[in-house]
């Protein structure tokens, strides 16, 4: 029986978790169905348990406790990933794009959609100019200024790959480390590191909420 109690519980957890939105912290929204289904399942079967156990008495064991103790702690603490220290420590080699996006006007590129742009084309002055408007967390690095990025998943946070974007700060703005913000502005040309590279020239910075489903394929 207590078996049965502890595969509800963890059904239960599993399901709230797609239900709640706690998954689009983790893992990409089209395996979002595979892992209800799972939690739907361990429902099942703990119900099973629990009906045909219900009149054995059985002593319980302190790994069992163990599990519930768990199960309660993912239910009470969020997830709260600090996606630039992930980033930090990730190669930035994005996969490739499902589609070429490089056809959509500027101003409705997505952050990652403008790297993947900056990346295949050499000559940083064919941007110079265009409208922007993204939105990302802030990447602090250990050498350099604070990027504005995105993680990029093919699953989960376990495969996750950074994609960010130089900004021209504006004087007195000070980006904290995982802070989520929309920019508009333009692109620019300038020099970094004796090269001619694009970035983001703000003309609003707005601080946003950490978006539903943060993670971009």
């Amino acid at each position: 029986m207590i078996r049965g109690i502890l595969l509800i519980i963890w059904g239960w957890i599993v399901l709230w978790s797609v239900i709640s939105g706690r998954l689009d912290l983790l893992l990409r929204g089209v395996f979002h169905g595979l892992v209800g289904v799972s939690g739907v399942a361990l429902l099942l079967a703990g119900v099973v348990l629990v009906i045909r156990h219900l009149d054995r008495r059985e002593r319980v064991p302190w790994p069992w406790w163990s599990s519930a103790t768990i199960a309660m702690l993912v239910l009470l603490v969020p997830p709260n990933p600090s996606f630039s220290d992930l980033a930090e420590n990730r190669p930035q080699g994005l996969p490739e794009p499902p589609e070429l996006a490089f056809v959509l006007p500027p101003g409705q590129r997505t952050l990652t959609e403008w790297v993947r742009l900056l990346r295949s084309q050499q000559d940083p002055d064919l941007v110079d100019g265009n409208p922007v408007n993204i939105s990302g967390f802030v990447w602090t690095q250990r050498n350099g200024p604070p990027l504005i990025a995105r993680l990029t998943v093919r699953c989960c946070l376990a495969d996750a790959t950074p994609a960010g974007l130089a900004v021209d700060w504006p004087d007195g703005f000070e980006p904290t480390t995982n802070q989520w913000l929309a920019i508009q502005g333009e692109m620019a040309v300038t020099m970094r590191k004796e090269q001619r590279v694009a970035v983001v020239m703000p003309k609003t910075i707005t601080p946003i909420p950490r978006p539903k489903r943060p993670l971009e394929p």
